[in-house]
């Protein structure tokens, strides 16, 4: 069983449910592709806090994805590995052409030894990066990029996600996202085939507000449970939840207003 139960012995433990990464490196392989992030805390360059819930957390450090003008190589998996920044597993390439390391997203079932082609040399197979126009109809994609012949990807990047490569033209071609969403970009852009691995991701659950709080997530308050002068819903004698319309902390209206004819 992928995932891991614990025993009841507090509260916080009886509904502790995490994955198993006895196969996951921890420890990563490439020193040189990765860097120490400094904590924001939801504040900008001029110190104002801009992203409310957001504070503390375990430290981190980034790992920089392969997303530059690749064409053309050949390389193979030398590990694979967890990545705190993301909800999938990334893998470390050794490339035959270059000389030199790099990361990849990983996708699903990818294991040590295998060979990740891309560009020009790019087969239908698990994990390789190629044009759209190559790539057959109702084949299970990610990594999808949005630019005509770039590799820097922007759809189906999380643990679990895909599209599906439902119809295709000359110039253009239709994308079934995971969330059921229909997308239409064009075939000169570049896509990696299969799923993002770490698919039981949405089965974890935290179990404690403490484990919340390592993930860099504060508590969140109700504008209701506020005073008048912190929320504009707040204030009033015992609960007033549907009095009045919703609206932000600074009064802008949260919801879409219908036009009355």
């Amino acid at each position: 069983m992928i995932l891991k139960k614990f025993k009841p012995t507090t509260s916080s433990r009886r509904h502790l449910i995490l994955l198993k990464l006895s196969d996951i490196n921890k420890t990563p392989l490439l020193k040189h592709k990765i860097f120490g992030l400094k904590k924001l805390a939801g504040r900008n360059n001029s110190g104002k806090i801009t992203t409310y819930h957001k504070g503390a957390g375990h430290k981190r450090k980034f790992r920089i994805l392969d997303s530059i003008e690749k064409k053309n190589s050949i390389g193979i998996v030398c590990s694979i590995e967890y990545d705190p920044n993301r909800s999938g597993n990334i893998a470390a390439i050794f490339d035959f052409c270059t000389k030199k390391y790099f990361y990849i997203l990983a996708p699903l079932n990818l294991t040590m030894g295998d060979i990740i082609k891309t560009g020009e040399k790019a087969e239908i197979n698990l994990g390789h990066t190629l044009l759209l126009d190559k790539i057959p109809v109702g084949s299970f994609i990610y990594n999808v990029s949005t630019e005509q012949f770039s590799f820097k990807s922007k759809l189906s990047k999380a643990a679990g996600a895909y599209s599906y490569l439902i119809e295709k033209t000359n110039k253009f071609c239709k994308l079934k996202l995971s969330s059921g969403k229909i997308t239409t970009i064009s075939t000169k852009c570049y896509a990696t085939l299969g799923i993002v691995s770490n698919n039981f991701h949405y089965l974890t659950m935290l179990g404690k507000a403490g484990r919340a709080r390592w993930l860099n997530k504060r508590p969140k308050v109700r504008g209701v449970a506020m005073n008048p002068i912190d929320h504009p819903h707040g204030g009033g004698e015992g609960k007033t939840s549907g009095g009045r319309s919703s609206v932000t902390p600074w009064g802008k209206p949260t919801k879409s207003r219908k036009n009355l004819k």
